[in-house]
């Protein structure tokens, strides 16, 4: 891990209703991680942030928000939506051949903690969902 990735540190992206969006976001964690000296953590980070922002886009009709944070030796990704509703919880699949309805159940497997929290931007109510992944 590089000398950069010890200050903390946080973005934030503001992302309009729009499917594209996802991959917008998926390359901004990408740049933000690979300038911070943490690609160690690309690969991890690219898969939850893509699931969280893909909920945030396809589950609520408002605008959305990717956060990330480094602090103490973990990467916080949050993602906020205009729903103010709690997610679904994740369920574990029952038929392999089902496409949706993965996202957190992906995102409880591939972190070390995960939640949501109540939280308002934008003029409207929401919340963000987010989860920490720890430096090795």
């Amino acid at each position: 891990m590089s000398e950069a990735a010890v200050e903390p540190w946080e973005y934030v992206l503001h992302i309009p209703h729009d499917p594209r969006a996802v991959t917008v976001s998926r390359r901004t964690l990408r740049l933000i991680l690979t300038a911070h000296g943490l690609t160690a953590l690309l690969d991890p980070a690219e898969l939850l942030a893509t699931e969280l922002i893909a909920n945030a886009v396809l589950h609520t009709k408002g605008p959305a928000a990717l956060r990330v944070r480094w602090s103490a030796h973990t990467l916080w990704i949050g993602a906020w939506d205009a729903d103010p509703e709690p997610p679904a919880p994740p369920h574990h699949l029952t038929r392999p051949d089902t496409e949706t309805g993965r996202g957190l159940a992906l995102v409880r497997a591939c972190t070390d903690v995960w939640g949501w929290q109540p939280s308002a931007r934008f003029g409207h109510r929401g919340k963000y969902v987010w989860c920490e992944l720890m430096a090795a």
